[in-house]
């Protein structure tokens, strides 16, 4: 479920990980490979808030991958 925050939708990793298409260990390798930025905004759990322009460049890298293979 999105969270709210200054009028603007955040998702949750498993969430937007899941509307991109790919996985959340994916997305975190990806990370750490430096291969797409991580995420600006944290909860205060410390967890991954995307927003939506973040969930838009996650699936493009998805449909990078997948126009490869």
């Amino acid at each position: 479920m999105p969270v709210t925050l200054n009028g603007r939708k955040y998702y949750q990793t498993a969430e937007a990980c899941r509307m991109a298409g790919t996985s959340k260990n994916t997305f975190i390798r990806w990370v750490k490979e430096g291969r797409l930025p991580d995420t600006e905004l944290r909860d205060r759990r410390g967890w991954r808030l995307f927003a939506e322009r973040e969930v838009r460049e996650l699936k493009t890298e998805v449909n990078k991958v997948l126009a490869r293979s």
